[in-house]
């Protein structure tokens, strides 16, 4: 069968110029393993996003174990990891992160919604039995822990640099945005729309972007029953991208509860009411160049 949509253009493997995305967890709240999840995923929260080939790694649930294993005969030696916030779903690969094992890399992990504070006492406390059999060495030169506010811009050593914002969960959350070449993506998970018209804030977040990774956990008619939850639905995200001028909306987050003929009909509405957005899927790779957002699918 034959998992690209309509809309898929291109092959090609990862530029090296330009935003590329690969896709290695879609899930929220559990991993859902089985043979109702074979075709979009049952991994939770990680995306790999490359800028002009810089590695950057948003969230670390348990795709990210996926995604390490393709890094360890990489030339990468150095890795940020930009994590949403702290729940359970959205770091739980981290102890089976192959690169965290080795002592060659320097591995940084970002939180921006615990008031500048650093994550390292709660990954800690992750890494600690009974919890988990092996404990992080606080003495490790190559591990830092970095804390700072959403809605700051983060500037790195090489140049580049990550808009954040705030986003309305649980606890509190980090959106992510990425920029280059007059290109863009946003990533927003585990976000819950404030009513029904989309706010001033968010619309500047991810205007004019070509590519909006968007919490969409909910139906209209599931989230009746779930508001509060933090977390929104395919209609607030279109709303989103309509009135900011993005041109795709990738649905992220999917409800555990929900197997691939449930997304497939999802991504057929989505398909309708905005052409080119989709349900994203592990494995998926997208790339924006100067000239177009080209689409990969599932890479075996």
């Amino acid at each position: 069968m034959d998992t690209r949509s309509p809309a898929a253009l291109d092959v090609a493997p990862l530029a090296t110029r330009g935003i590329s995305v690969r896709f290695f967890g879609v899930r929220g709240s559990i991993p859902v393993p089985g043979p109702g999840t074979l075709i979009y995923g049952g991994n939770t929260a990680c995306v790999e996003v490359r800028v002009d080939g810089r590695l950057f790694i948003v969230d670390a649930g348990s795709g990210l174990a996926s995604l390490g294993n393709t890094l360890i005969d990489g030339p990468e030696r150095s890795f940020d990891i930009l994590l949403s916030h702290l729940h359970q779903d959205h770091i739980v690969g981290l102890p089976f992160f192959a690169p965290l094992y080795e002592p060659d890399r320097h591995i940084k992990i970002y939180a921006g919604n615990l008031g500048g504070r650093t994550p390292e006492a709660a990954l800690r406390t992750m890494f600690s039995p009974p919890l988990f059999p092996i404990e992080l060495d606080h003495k490790a030169k190559h591990l830092d822990f970095v804390g700072f506010h959403s809605g700051e811009t983060l500037r790195f050593e090489d140049g580049f640099s990550v808009r954040t914002t705030p986003l309305r969960h649980p606890g509190g959350a980090t959106g992510y945005r990425f920029d280059a070449h007059g290109h863009a993506i946003a990533y927003v998970s585990d976000f819950e729309h404030a009513g029904s018209a989309p706010e001033p804030e968010m619309i500047d977040f991810v205007r004019d972007c070509d590519l909006v990774i968007y919490d969409t956990t909910f139906t209209v008619e599931d989230y009746v029953a779930c508001k509060g939850w933090g977390h929104s639905t395919i209609e607030a995200g279109l709303a989103l991208c309509a009135a900011a001028g993005a041109k795709r909306l990738a649905a992220f987050h999917h409800n555990p509860d929900y197997d691939d003929a449930k997304l497939a009909e999802i991504e057929a509405k989505l398909e309708r009411a905005s052409p080119g957005s989709f349900c994203a899927r592990e494995g998926q790779v997208l790339q924006l160049s100067k000239v177009a957002l080209s689409r990969a699918g599932p890479v075996t």
